[in-house]
């Protein structure tokens, strides 16, 4: 049986957010305290970016090696959070299908989508929570 449930039932509504002139040591440790994977980047309204573990992990040497920290510290120190974003990420809006944002990031590059409502962002969905919505189907 096909449901069409919006993506609202599953999305993440606290969600953290920082903006383009935010500090890169903040954003990860954002990332890490609060064990999340994607930030979206907020000017005014509007989202223009999203960050994820991922393109922070990208940067830095000191998981990898020993006695690398400093190295960490003067990538993070070096680059903005513009630089470091992927600009303008596709969002879905509130009341789309989870079908319909499983079939995007089932295509895509990528594994989180803000969600929007009235042109504000009131969530974000990743591929996690469509696999925790797969599981609870059975």
């Amino acid at each position: 049986m096909k449901k069409r449930e919006p993506v609202s039932k599953i999305m993440s509504r606290d969600i953290k957010s920082i903006s383009k002139t935010d500090d890169l040591r903040d954003v990860v440790n954002i990332i890490r305290s609060n064990h999340i994977r994607h930030i979206p980047v907020i000017e005014g309204e509007d989202v223009v970016g999203i960050i994820s573990s991922t393109d922070i992990n990208r940067l830095t040497f000191g998981a990898l090696f020993d006695n690398q920290d400093g190295v960490d510290e003067a990538v993070l120190n070096m680059l903005s959070v513009e630089q470091v974003m992927t600009a303008n990420p596709k969002s879905v809006n509130s009341n789309d299908s989870i079908q319909d944002v499983a079939e995007i990031l089932s295509q895509a590059e990528y594994h989180a989508l803000p969600v929007k409502e009235d042109g504000h962002i009131v969530g974000i969905v990743t591929t996690t929570d469509l696999i925790k919505y797969l599981l609870d189907q059975y």
